[in-house]
């Protein structure tokens, strides 16, 4: 293999993979070289597969997830109960509830926390579309399953005083869950017991 060192898409390369979250320099060069060893059609295999998802997945029409399908494979499940809606705050966050096999209910996913102090306020999630999907009066419970930290704790406020008018009850996750931890790294048995012991709030 030729000497990399120096060449500006390698640099360019390396800066990429440095953007993506949890990955440092080190990272992002070990990434980058690892792609350079890659058979060129691997490569393009890997590249055909960002542009691809890039292009082909889209927000659910009704809960704001990740899907191909106007509706995401959730809400096109009739056995689904209508009357439960979970709002989480990214994606990954519904994986982790469908892990433990317990909750039937449908989501809403926010895709981010309201957190002043990076500029980002409700008008950046996806408030209107939760609104939206409510409107429609058959959900009875929302949950706010948002992470247990100062930016969750302040979206779940904020959610729970835009929505209480709307005469559902409002209970958020049991702490179960330590505060600061991640819903995505939480095992089914500790999210099992935080959703038994969700609080009206």
């Amino acid at each position: 293999m030729s000497n990399h060192t120096g060449a500006l898409p390698l640099v360019k390369l390396i800066e990429q993979f440095e953007r993506l979250p949890g990955i440092g320099r080190k990272s992002a060069q070990r990434l980058a070289f690892h792609v350079l060893d890659l058979p060129i059609e691997k490569a393009r295999e890997f590249a055909g597969a960002i542009l691809d998802a890039h292009e082909r997945i889209k927000k659910c029409s009704h809960c704001q997830n990740l899907t191909e399908e106007e509706l995401c494979p959730i809400c096109a499940d009739k056995s689904r109960d209508e009357t439960t809606v979970c709002v989480v705050e990214d994606p990954r966050d519904i994986l982790a509830f469908e892990r433990t096999r317990e909750y039937k209910g449908l989501y809403h996913v926010l895709h981010g926390l309201i957190s002043p102090m990076d500029g980002v306020g409700p008008e950046q999630l996806t408030v209107k579309e939760l609104m939206a999907g409510l409107s429609d009066g058959k959900a009875r419970e929302v949950i706010m399953a948002t992470n247990p930290t100062v930016e969750g704790e302040a979206t779940a406020s904020y959610l729970a005083r835009l929505l209480r008018p709307m005469g559902l009850k409002i209970t958020r996750l049991a702490y179960g869950i330590p505060v600061g931890g991640n819903l995505e790294y939480a095992d089914e048995v500790t999210l099992y017991r935080a959703l038994e012991g969700r609080r009206e709030i």
